[in-house]
């Protein structure tokens, strides 16, 4: 259970990215979170795993505080919460494998890494999760010579590699085109849905979330604007949300 309560965040320039954020995300849940840019969507994930921290408010996850834990204990929470970014994140000039393989860090004694030798079973591993997204036959191709998509796939991967059993999605699939965006979020479904890992996917088409979402938050402004199904959304709210000269467009 992830319960976030009172959670605000105001930049050093002054900016309220947060605004008195309650919520409660039992564990298994594919949540979509969505809103125009700048409406908090980011800062909420970022907070969640302590990237950003937040200005006052509690996050507490499996009954720890996050927001309280130091910074070993804080290690530790990461190691069970993955995140997936939107430019993917990967080391370009390394191979694929290597890239995956870097998710493991937080297990591995960190000599390992600044030999880059990692263990048959880990690497088994990792080609192991290439093949859940459906690469595993791009492990030994440099990450640079793989398209978007199959670049945010090698994230995904890597990501699986903490054996998370939470994910956070940071619009995962903005710099895709639709066919690919389905395929990334069909990826992300698959391990929601076979693993119980639970899904926060920061979105911008609500078309996608209505495909693949249990639930839908809406932020507007630093203000939770919407939470509920996404079948409730119907053209006021999407109004509400998105402004009122907003269009819906599908992701087909």
């Amino acid at each position: 259970m992830l319960l976030i309560e009172n959670l605000t965040k105001i930049y050093d320039n002054g900016f309220l990215a947060l605004d008195n954020i309650n919520l409660e995300i039992p564990d298994g849940q594919f949540v979509a979170i969505i809103g125009l840019s700048g409406s908090g969507k980011s800062t909420l994930l970022r907070c969640i795993n302590r990237l950003v921290d937040p200005t006052k408010g509690r996050i507490i996850w499996n009954g720890i505080d996050i927001t309280a834990a130091t910074d070993d204990e804080l290690r530790q929470i990461r190691r069970r919460i993955g995140m997936i970014f939107q430019q993917f994140n990967l080391v370009k000039r390394s191979t694929v494998l290597t890239n995956v393989l870097s998710g493991r860090l937080g297990y591995m004694n960190p000599i390992y890494s600044l030999v880059n030798y990692f263990p048959n079973a880990e690497k088994e591993r990792a080609l192991a999760a290439l093949k859940r997204v459906g690469i595993a036959d791009k492990a030994y191709n440099r990450a640079s010579a793989l398209s978007g998509g199959q670049q945010q796939r090698v994230g995904i991967a890597r990501t699986l590699m903490q054996e998370p059993e939470m994910m956070l999605a940071d619009e995962p699939v903005a710099s895709l085109d639709p066919a690919t965006s389905h395929s990334v979020m069909k990826y992300l479904e698959l391990l929601n849905k076979e693993d119980g890992i639970t899904i926060l996917c920061s979105l911008h088409f609500l078309s996608l979330a209505r495909t693949y979402a249990d639930r839908v938050i809406a932020l507007k402004d630093g203000k939770l604007e919407f939470d509920g199904l996404p079948k409730d959304i119907d053209n006021e709210r999407f109004k509400q949300i998105y402004g009122e000269d907003a269009v819906e467009v599908e992701i087909h």
